[in-house]
């Protein structure tokens, strides 16, 4: 009976031990401190950068467990900003983004692995005017949280690659020697704060 009850202790004991280190906890973006950026070949001679001013979502975090990490994204598409009012609205056209029928892009993530220090391979569904791709994006931290009033606070910087034709934006024009003025190639940062009350 005693040996019976030790072994239970024990096993409580440990439970209990191993529990907190397990529970993720769940993290909201700071949308003044976080930001959904691009950048674009125009011309194959210089770089146009833009970003998306609203963004929001969860992430479900436990930095002695990030591998069971989940993240949840949405962007308002039509919160475009390219510095050129008239590039962003032939952004929001159906050219584009057509923001009339897809105002959100939305990220969801469905696997996280270790990629070094610091570092992680966060992979999910990416879903830009209605269609949606697989999508590994780099993620460098989280950032070890601070405590701050009114909770805890953690950051991440996650960066990717796509082409934008595999979303069905496809529009270009030809320039002279065969070129284009709008490269397939997008590469995507996103850099976020994230607050939890826990």
């Amino acid at each position: 009976m005693i040996c019976k009850l030790g072994r239970f202790t024990l096993v409580t004991l440990l439970a209990a031990a191993v529990a907190p280190s397990l529970s993720a906890a769940v993290w909201k973006l700071d949308p003044s401190h976080s930001a959904a950026q691009f950048a674009v070949r125009h011309l194959m001679v210089s770089t146009v950068r833009g970003q998306f001013e609203k963004i929001s979502g969860t992430v479900n975090y436990d930095p002695a467990n990030p591998e069971a990490a989940s993240v949840s994204i949405e962007v308002e598409v039509a919160s475009i900003d390219t510095r050129n009012a008239k590039r962003d609205d032939h952004l929001r056209s159906a050219d584009f983004f057509d923001v009339a029928n897809h105002p959100v892009m939305k990220f969801e993530s469905t696997r996280v692995r270790k990629a070094g220090d610091g570092k992680l391979k966060l992979t999910g569904n990416l879903t830009i005017r209605g269609v949606t791709r697989e999508v590994t994006f780099d993620v460098d931290g989280p950032a070890p949280p601070v405590k701050v009033r009114d909770g805890q606070r953690s950051g991440a910087t996650a960066t990717a690659v796509i082409s934008r034709k595999d979303f069905g934006i496809t529009w270009n024009r030809a320039i002279e020697a065969g070129g284009v003025t709008v490269s397939n190639e997008v590469h995507i940062t996103i850099d976020v704060e994230m607050i939890s009350s826990e």
